[in-house]
């Protein structure tokens, strides 16, 4: 566990508070720190607005006073929802997610996901009977990558660390270590042990099966001795023959192709670069109205220029050449139809943003302006969004490293 420095000191289920530089600091949860005071409005706004996000908050108060903010954000692995489809294919009957987190980012986060049930603000503890309830209901696997996920990988049936990056006391109670940051490696992990374990179970019924009915051929005299033992020897070796089925692996190759490494390598960076961009388009929705006209014209002009030097040249090349190139990796009459019909909605709310950009006054957007502008940038942001998102699912069907490939340096 983390030591606490001398002079600090916990707060169970709040925070830590000490001296620092003869002030007071207190750092922790917000009902904590700003509880039962008048929060000026701007607090409340950014409180709202990172819930919403997903993020998890830690407040700063200096000498009694609300200081600031500590944004923590752990963002959804882009393989996670795929993964927990397959293992739901899979046979798996009922996904929980256990987390310390906030309730309301839990939520969104297993939403999000499509698990079955959110345990929100978990202690090791809660986590630990939370596994035992389920060790209840059937066998029951844990999967976790923290300090705090060890008891629970301990309690459960079947542990499973994930130890590229994860604390080594994870890792020992586990019973299974993924060596690779990936979460759908678990997925064809359980597939693979299912068809060796039917295989096995197969290869075993077929021997046993075999050797009984040249059993009772023998015991009528059908069968000599020594017909009878080469005949075994027959038999044994159907059975490891069969048994030997099981090094094909068992994981479905679902695309005809491959995504070529460049191509991989540099849709992985234009993703990682414009998923952040795409954030100031909320950004400037969420201030407008709290900026004086001219300076709101302003930033509608950067979003403008975003859009125009960013955003459309990237999804028109999605669409005339990356698209057309995996259709036919995937095969089908039109394969990505309703990812391109995803695109024409982005141009649309583009076009409408251009023309309520030109049709506003020098002075800025009015109030009039301000409602038709807000939603279309709240349109754009999650079309966008969702675009990225689709395109993540796509890549990782044509191409199960392609979360792993090396980034090209930017020039």
């Amino acid at each position: 566990m983390l030591a606490i420095p001398e002079g600090v000191r916990e707060v169970a289920g709040a925070g830590i508070e000490g001296v620092a530089e003869g002030r007071r600091v207190r750092l922790g949860r917000y009902e904590w720190i700003a509880g039962g005071e008048d929060v000026p409005e701007q607090v409340r706004r950014f409180r709202r607005s990172v819930m919403r996000e997903g993020a998890s908050v830690v407040y700063v108060e200096l000498d009694g006073v609300l200081a600031g903010a500590l944004v923590l954000q752990d963002p959804i692995r882009p393989e996670a929802p795929r993964a927990i489809r397959a293992l739901k294919r899979g046979g798996v009957e009922r996904v929980v997610m256990l987390t310390g987190d906030h309730p309301a980012v839990a939520e969104a986060v297993g939403n999000a996901l499509g698990v079955d049930q959110v345990v929100a603000g978990c202690s090791p503890a809660e986590k630990v009977e939370a596994v035992r309830e389920g060790r209840s209901r059937g066998v029951t696997l844990m999967v976790g990558d923290g300090i705090n996920d060890a008891p629970a990988l301990a309690a459960a049936d079947v542990g499973v660390a994930m130890g590229a990056r994860g604390a080594t006391s994870s890792s020992e109670a586990a019973d299974l270590v993924l060596m690779v940051d990936r979460l759908d490696r678990l997925a064809e992990a359980f597939a693979i042990a299912r068809r060796t374990r039917r295989i096995a179970v197969e290869s075993m019924l077929l021997g046993m099966g075999l050797s009984l009915v040249a059993m009772g051929f023998a015991a009528f005299g059908y069968l000599s001795p020594v017909v009878g033992a080469v005949l075994q020897e027959g038999i044994d070796l159907v059975a490891i023959l069969n048994a030997l089925r099981a090094l094909g692996g068992g994981v479905e190759v679902q695309a005809k192709g491959r995504l070529p490494v460049e191509v991989a390598r540099e849709l992985r960076r234009e993703h990682l670069r414009l998923l952040p961009a795409f954030e100031q388009l909320r950004t400037a929705a969420d201030r407008l109205e709290e900026l004086p006209g001219a300076e709101a014209g302003t930033v509608l002009g950067a979003v403008r220029t975003f859009l125009a030097d960013e955003v459309l040249p990237h999804e028109r090349h999605d669409e005339g050449v990356l698209y057309p190139a995996m259709s036919g990796m995937i095969g089908g009459a039109d394969p990505l139809g309703a990812m391109s019909r995803t695109h024409q909605e982005i141009f649309h709310l583009a076009r409408q943003f251009e023309v309520l950009c030109e049709a506003m006054s020098r002075a800025g957007p009015d109030r009039e302006d301000m409602a038709d502008i807000r939603r279309v940038l709240y349109a754009l942001h999650a079309v966008l969004r969702l675009n990225v998102a689709q395109e993540e699912e796509v890549f990782l069907s044509l191409d199960d490293e392609y979360l792993s490939r090396p980034l090209a340096r930017a020039s």
